[in-house]
């Protein structure tokens, strides 16, 4: 029978924190990446020490270009922990740029709103050389991110973000587990950074970027065991990038989305727009065997990374997919739901905006509103298309 992937084809710990670099060391861009070795601290607290650095990834072609960073010599984390278990993280600030406040928002998760981290709503920001701290228990398991809340055009644009996995979800413990996250960069011909954000792309569907990587990699390839059940947690934290994930190579399942574990389902592809995820569970083949993850969403499918099967087969038993332990949270009342209407349209005057001279009691500085305005909501939007005078 004719997929729709054919189609698509054919038409074109404990804490426990690991901190893992994205593809360092990593040859551009057919190298076997090993999985990297967990960086753990020798104590129970995780430092986000967030400063401009010059760093080269691999999809840069070898040249350093100023990242923002959460650690010395470091791409942004894979940051692993335990359900249930304290999370206490030191955030300092050491960007240099006066006003470059910043705040850390953990991306899904269920805590509790002075931890949430969204500049003005549910905290005072961390200011150029002051530090900050979160301190809460993650209740649910699965895959997340985190990242900044002001000037977020810029800040993921410099690569300021990073990856939370929750563990403690697996029934039956996959054989290898690999976090990919998929981040377009806005490089110019000679490799510099292009302007973050556009008035004609902000106007449209977002500002594209120009080189595509995952792991700040094109086209990475990991080798993992052979015939084994390999967990892959695919995480879409471009701001503007929309993906038709699929899997060729291997019987892949859908176990999780969002950070939420679901009955397991045959993959053919799924659309992930940006602050998507998708858990899939894929049975390796045997030795010399690859595996590729495609985005089907272009005019020609692209491939994003490769999976190598190496060693002795893992298993020889029939492939099928375990299920995940349940979401913790309460089912939502969706028969007595709220029904709440949203227009989207071109931008009209805020007047709502406008009356406020503060957020709970803080007034909002320039750093979180963008130079322009170009959509609205039922018909409200910031005043006029500057976002520099609320009142």
């Amino acid at each position: 029978m004719t997929t729709r992937r054919q189609v698509l084809q054919w038409g074109a710990a404990t804490l426990g924190v690991a901190a893992l670099p994205f593809g360092r060391g990593a040859a551009e861009p057919k190298q076997v990446l090993k999985a990297a070795a967990a960086i753990r601290p020798g104590a129970a607290q995780l430092t986000l020490d967030i400063a401009e650095r010059m760093t080269a990834l691999p999809c840069f072609g070898g040249k350093p270009l100023p990242l923002y960073t959460f650690g010395e010599g470091a791409e942004p984390f894979i940051v692993k922990t335990h359900v249930g278990d304290p999370l206490d993280v030191v955030v300092k600030n050491n960007l240099r740029i006066p006003g470059e406040h910043v705040s850390i928002h953990w991306h899904g998760l269920r805590i509790a709103n002075p931890q949430d981290g969204v500049s003005f709503m549910t905290q005072k920001p961390i200011e150029p050389g002051q530090t900050g701290r979160y301190k809460f228990a993650p209740p649910d398991t699965g895959t997340f991110f985190f990242h900044t809340h002001c000037n977020s055009v810029e800040h993921f644009g410099r690569g300021l973000v990073g990856a939370l996995i929750i563990e403690g979800d697996e029934i039956e413990p996959s054989d290898a587990d690999l976090v990919l996250m998929m981040k377009d960069w806005r490089l110019s011909p000679d490799g510099a950074f292009l302007p973050f954000t556009t008035d004609d792309g902000a106007a449209k569907a977002g500002t594209s970027g120009t080189v595509r990587a995952v792991n700040g990699v094109t086209a990475p390839r990991y080798a993992v065991p052979a015939s084994a059940n390999v967990r892959i947690r695919f995480m879409n934290v471009d701001p503007v990038r929309i993906s038709e994930i699929g899997i060729e190579g291997a019987d892949a399942s859908l176990v999780a989305v969002d950070g939420n574990g679901l009955a397991p389902s045959p993959l053919e592809t799924w659309r992930l727009g940006p602050a998507g995820r998708i858990d899939l569970l894929i049975r390796s083949p045997k030795a010399g065997g690859v595996v590729q993850v495609i985005d089907y969403f272009a005019a020609e499918p692209i491939v994003l990374a490769e999976i190598v099967s190496e060693g002795a087969d893992k298993r020889s038993d029939e492939f099928k997919p375990a299920a995940l332990k349940p979401p913790r949270s309460t089912p939502a009342d969706l028969a007595n739901a709220e029904r709440i209407t949203f227009d989207f349209s071109a931008t009209a005057t805020g007047k709502t905006i406008a009356e406020l001279p503060a957020v709970n009691g803080l007034p909002i500085g320039k750093l979180c509103l963008a130079k322009r305005s170009f959509w609205a909501i039922n018909k409200q939007s910031w005043v006029s298309v500057d976002h520099s005078d609320l009142g």
